[in-house]
């Protein structure tokens, strides 16, 4: 079926159900991911001094889900090939909605090590499999806009997560227990119900589609065959080793790496960068939230201007230099207004980037490596979470400041910035990433 300039009505029809279907349930599951994943930034309001957690000690455990989750995300994406999507996101989301209950039996910096390395563990495999699952479902020319749409469930987990967990440290001392304990298992709870919910909702594939009727189901696979056979997919394989090493998947870890390090460290350091202007739990929580609703909007706005323009590279360019522009500056100011406009920049820059960034990642790789690669490309790229985090968390125990620790993150999305505006076009790199011409 040859590519309309105007959607006909089974396009359109079709694309829309999927999305109802697909995407705000996959919203409300990584919501509820990223309040667990993140949530240990306000428990640290009060959990730090109960358990004697040093500023590098939290950062360093802060740091250690990303190393669990980066060494499990591959064979959790593979397996997720293997087992279906349905069954193997069920057990993500129950997993970590356990493990994450359990962080309220933290009792020391060694437990919350092993803790965290748990919860990355669990989660691992989650994003990478959803961005996978999604390229069964959508054409590559909407793909912008749907990841764009699907990931601005992260700034919404901290937008409304953060009042949420500033009010639930209120619970201290409720049948003796803290209110940090009582955050991480009410928090918990909502990812092992929406695991069980998963079994019953979510189909493998269109073929699996029982609330798509006959002609929408033709139409969505015959489409998702043409982006299979088109030159920018063509089918093949690599080995595990040559996708791992391949220069385009390096470099679009690298890529990554600046923003997702900084999103992630953002999100578990900024309750305490802004408590540390003296104010409540209460007031930290609601000004915690305002960077984040701005990149809720943007983030949307920014994912339709790229698939409507049909580019990718600058609009994954310009974030990730306003994110390095930003977080060098930060230093400068020692103002709450001043540091909020700041944090406002740097966060909605981490989070626009990201819809442009993945279709312009998955266009690159031919069928035959995306779920290897994905994978890769998010692992490493978040490796910038454990080594953001751990840094930030020594450099503020050595110099006393949060925003000298933002540094090396500015650096790597300024280094990003740059590898993005140099690699050549996506159909060169497509073909350098397309098995058949090696």
């Amino acid at each position: 079926m040859p590519t309309q300039i105007q959607p006909l009505p089974i396009e359109s029809e079709t694309i829309r159900r999927v999305t109802l279907r697909i995407i705000p349930f996959l919203m409300v599951c990584y919501f509820i991911a990223f309040v667990d994943r993140v949530n240990a930034g306000f428990a640290a309001l009060q959990m730090n001094q109960d358990v004697g957690l040093s500023a590098a000690a939290f950062g360093l455990g802060g740091g250690l889900f990303y190393i669990s989750y980066v060494l499990c995300e591959i064979p959790s994406n593979l397996a997720m090939q293997k087992v279906g999507a349905r069954l193997w996101i069920a057990r993500i989301m129950i997993s970590w909605g356990v493990v994450a209950a359990c962080m309220s039996l933290v009792v020391g910096p060694y437990s919350f090590y092993a803790m965290r390395l748990l919860l990355g563990a669990a989660e691992a495999g989650f994003f990478p499999g959803v961005i996978l699952y999604l390229t069964y479902w959508f054409p590559a020319q909407y793909r912008g806009r749907i990841v764009a749409l699907f990931m601005v469930a992260i700034p919404l987990s901290s937008f409304f997560g953060s009042p949420l967990s500033a009010s639930l440290l209120q619970l201290d001392g409720l049948w003796g227990y803290r209110g940090w304990q009582w955050m991480f298992v009410l928090e918990a709870v909502p990812a092992i119900l929406l695991g069980i919910a998963a079994l019953f909702y979510l189909s493998d594939d269109p073929e699996n589609a029982k609330w798509l009727n006959a002609a929408q189901r033709e139409w969505l696979l015959g489409r998702l065959s043409e982006d299979m056979r088109g030159p920018k997919a063509t089918a093949g394989h690599l080995s595990l080793w040559q996708v791992m090493s391949n220069k385009y998947v390096l470099a679009a870890s690298l890529i990554y790496a600046g923003a997702s390090g900084a999103s992630q460290c953002l999100s578990l350091w900024q309750p305490q960068i802004i408590k540390s202007f003296g104010l409540t739990n209460i007031q930290t929580g609601l000004l915690n939230s305002i960077p984040f609703g701005v990149a809720s909007v943007l983030m949307i706005l920014w994912g339709r201007s790229s698939d409507r323009s049909h580019e990718r590279r600058w609009h994954t360019a310009i974030p990730l230099g306003l994110l390095a522009a930003s977080l060098a500056v930060a230093p400068l100011t020692g103002d709450l207004a001043a540091t909020i406009g700041i944090l406002c920049v740097a966060v909605t820059a981490t989070y626009i980037v990201k819809g442009p960034f993945w279709a312009l990642t998955t266009e690159w790789m031919s069928a035959g490596v995306a779920a290897a690669a994905i994978a890769q490309v998010n692992a490493i790229g978040n490796l910038g979470g454990f080594f953001g985090s751990y840094l930030l968390g020594a450099i503020k125990d050595a110099t006393g400041s949060y925003a000298l620790g933002l540094l090396p993150l500015g650096a790597v999305s300024a280094l990003g910035c740059l590898l993005v505006i140099v690699m050549g076009p996506h159909e060169k790199s497509a073909e350098a990433m397309n098995p058949a011409v090696h």
